[in-house]
């Protein structure tokens, strides 16, 4: 079997497994008690290379690898080169609140893309990746003497589960060979369900279930330029930012309630809501602006900046669900530092000098507020890129430390451990023979 057809073979198992993960995945995608508002805790954007740079990409270039968080970076590619991408990654997490504490481990696709050339300077790209994940679970009893006298012991537990998914295409161009621009086209789909139960242990009276279920869909758009100077023969200053448009959601929501009893069961509430007409709620816009700086082939510093502004895009209003009362949309900032050294791309005899090294550090405001307080993250990443075979073709491995919310008034704190590995695919297939 040849090289070429062996890569083929691999971009379409890749493609098939990413499928596989968006059909099945969504009932244990991602889990945190944070994802309990709204369309759920947000994912980190970027495929296993920019994870490892602490999420920068707005201004970041590589012919190496595909960097889907500015669809003007598609073109920085070798003309001839088919590439792919596809990486997992695992969280461990770790939460607390005031003396009590518990673990959960989750484990999702992370993205799943493909590029190749359209003419000359311009390139495209087709892919998929999470955009916010519900997950979590919790239970208590009530311990008011004066209610569990008359009605026996009352337990109170909730959970929640699914998926909002983004399906992209984009498509960019070079001009001047410095400046670079691209347009992008974004498919948001997924469900959400969340349900709690309230039991009574008195058989006399009725406990209470209920549910809230979303099924939405949203097209939005995405807008990027990069610009490159030349400093001197070796080095490479580059500039980005970024636009998206947000979307308007589409679909259904669901919101019942129901007493449950020995006797007879019966329907309390039931509300069908069609998104865009009864209720609105959208995605936010956000903008993003970058800049990075390259010294020849062996090392680059990158800075990201971007904001989105969550007020008034009607998300609180189709939560439904009474645990959310303490929550409420806010503005999210988020700085993002990354740095990459290779020692040396050619060396012939040690393998480790060709290996891409990668750290960064991150803040983030969160995109809600918890009873009036706002809610920040902060981590550090690792990873490294294992060159595989020839060309552009490797394994990359990160690691992420992270911290979000405290223990003060209350709150939870939640530490985490994640781990990602990402496939490079890289293979030229648009060669013409030279030979018939």
């Amino acid at each position: 079997m040849s090289a070429r057809t062996l890569n083929r073979r691999i971009s379409a198992f890749v493609l098939l497994l990413c499928v596989s993960f968006v059909a099945h995945g969504q009932a244990n995608s991602g889990y945190s008690p944070y994802s309990i508002f709204g369309v759920g805790d947000l994912s980190r954007q970027g495929t296993a290379y920019n994870r490892t740079m602490g999420g920068v990409g707005v201004a970041t270039r590589s012919n190496r690898f595909i960097n889907i968080l500015n669809p003007a970076a598609v073109t920085a590619r070798d003309s001839l080169a088919f590439m792919a991408d596809f990486s997992l990654y695992g969280d461990n997490k770790v939460f607390a609140q005031n003396d009590i504490k518990s673990v959960n481990n989750t484990f999702n696709i992370n993205d799943c893309v493909i590029s190749f050339p359209l003419w000359n300077t311009s390139a495209m790209m087709l892919g998929i990746s999470p955009y916010s994940d519900t997950g979590f679970g919790y239970s208590f009893d009530y311990s008011d003497p004066d209610v569990i006298g008359h009605t026996g012991n009352i337990s109170y537990s909730a959970s929640g589960s699914g998926s909002i998914y983004k399906l992209f295409t984009a498509a960019g161009i070079t001009f001047w060979d410095r400046l670079s621009v691209g347009a992008e086209m974004d498919f948001y789909f997924g469900n959400l369900t969340k349900t709690f139960v309230t039991s009574i242990s008195d058989a006399s009276y009725n406990s209470i279930s209920g549910s809230t279920s979303l099924q939405a869909s949203a097209v939005g758009g995405k807008f990027g330029l990069q610009y490159e100077q030349p400093i001197g023969t070796k080095s490479k200053l580059t500039l980005g930012a970024t636009y998206s448009t947000g979307a308007d959601m589409k679909g259904y929501y669901e919101d019942a309630r129901y007493s449950v009893g020995y006797a007879a069961s019966d329907t309390l509430y039931y509300k069908m809501d069609t998104l865009g007409m009864t209720r609105s709620a959208r995605i936010a816009s956000e903008i993003g602006v970058g800049v990075s700086f390259r010294y020849a082939d062996k090392w680059m510093l990158a800075f990201d900046y971007t904001r989105s502004d969550w007020r008034n895009t009607g998300v609180e209003s189709i939560s439904g669900f009474s645990a959310s009362s303490p929550f409420a949309t806010s503005l999210s900032e988020a700085y993002r530092l990354g740095f990459e050294i290779v020692p040396n791309r050619n060396d012939i005899r040690y393998y480790f000098n060709k290996v891409a090294y990668r750290a960064g550090a991150y803040y983030k405001k969160e995109n809600f507020l918890l009873n009036g307080r706002a809610i920040s993250s902060m981590g550090i990443t690792l990873g490294a890129t294992l060159p595989i075979y020839r060309w552009y073709n490797g394994l990359t491995l990160g690691l992420e430390l992270g911290q979000r919310g405290s223990l003060s008034d209350g709150l939870i704190r939640e530490r985490y451990f994640s781990f990602s590995v990402g496939v490079n695919i890289f293979d030229i297939w648009f060669q013409k023979p030279r030979y018939e």
